[in-house]
């Protein structure tokens, strides 16, 4: 799952980064309100998280441009302006989270994981295809109740796929998803952890079939 975090506070962005890439995410940072307009009209984002006091442009202006084009990315305002009138703004601006700093780093986690779910249109925290289950408030996967340990890379895609399972997701919308702008990520790569993940789901009766010149999903292995 991809993050934009707009912050111009440099130490407090840098932690949220941190935290956010820990747990397996990738975040692409910004610290000002022209370079998020940009960023996130010209890119692809699950979530992005908006201050509002920002340099060159206010948040609101920008969660405004993103509404007008269309930007369906889900939108956390995170910020110190907590007056009512403030957040009755920027939901009805079209904001679906509003968090007042200073906040509590749990609750600011599981905001984002409700978000990223909300935005995937899952309704569940736990999802299970065959005898694969993912715990999206742990980002773990189990079997028969047993953890299956995967590498952040793998365990990202798998992730991708197992939201969507049964469905065709495309390959550009795998770089989009797991990669920030300082990574890069090539189709011969994904062809790889595609082949990690089959060889890992095989024993489990499941693999990651491929839509020729679209992309994968995951679906039941042939019998």
């Amino acid at each position: 799952m991809r993050i934009l975090l707009v912050e111009d506070n440099l130490s407090l962005a840098e932690g949220l980064a941190a935290l956010l890439r820990q747990t397996g995410y990738a975040v692409d940072v910004v610290h000002d309100g022209a370079s998020a307009e940009a960023l996130a009209l010209a890119e692809s984002f699950d979530l992005v998280i908006l201050d509002l006091n920002l340099p060159q442009m206010d948040g609101l202006d920008v969660l405004r441009a993103m509404r007008a084009r269309r930007n369906g990315a889900a939108v956390m305002i995170l910020t110190a302006r907590g007056a009512p009138e403030e957040r009755v703004r920027g939901l009805d601006l079209g904001a679906d989270d509003y968090l007042i700093k200073p906040f509590d780093i749990g609750e600011f986690e599981a905001r984002v994981r409700s978000l990223l779910r909300r935005q995937a249109g899952l309704k569940t925290s736990t999802i299970a295809f065959g005898d694969l289950d993912f715990d999206l408030t742990a980002r773990s996967f189990s079997t028969g109740g047993a953890p299956l340990d995967l590498p952040a890379r793998e365990r990202g895609l798998l992730e991708l796929l197992m939201m969507r399972a049964g469905k065709v997701v495309p390959r550009e919308a795998i770089v989009q998803s797991l990669t920030s702008l300082e990574d890069d990520l090539s189709a011969n790569a994904i062809e790889q952890y595609v082949s990690r993940l089959r060889k890992r789901l095989g024993p489990l009766g499941l693999t990651v079939k491929t839509a020729r010149g679209i992309g994968y999903f995951l679906d039941r292995a042939a019998p």
